[in-house]
């Protein structure tokens, strides 16, 4: 299954729908073109099931098409974007 990342810019997030209707977010605060990503979640059912890299390629896949940099500042989000240099072009 190809997940994709859905963005809510009114609630400063990106949703990305599993499985079984579950979603998990990453939300951010916006400074001009770079968000800080602040805050990663998936479900607590789906954790440990590799739904966090699910996640993550979703959103920073997203995030790329719009043009965007970020920041991280969530440790998970940190931790990712780490051992991923294919996302390091989009750090601000």
């Amino acid at each position: 299954m190809k997940y994709k990342a859905v963005h809510q810019p009114m609630d400063k997030r990106f949703i990305v729908p599993l499985e079984d209707d579950h979603k998990a977010v990453v939300s951010y605060e916006m400074q001009g073109d770079i968000l800080k990503l602040v805050h990663s979640e998936v479900p607590e059912e789906l954790r440990g099931k590799g739904y966090g890299s699910v996640m993550m390629e979703a959103v920073l896949k997203a995030i790329e098409q719009e043009g965007y940099k970020i920041v991280p500042v969530c440790s998970y989000v940190k931790h990712y974007i780490s051992k991923h240099d294919e996302w390091q072009h989009l750090a601000a």
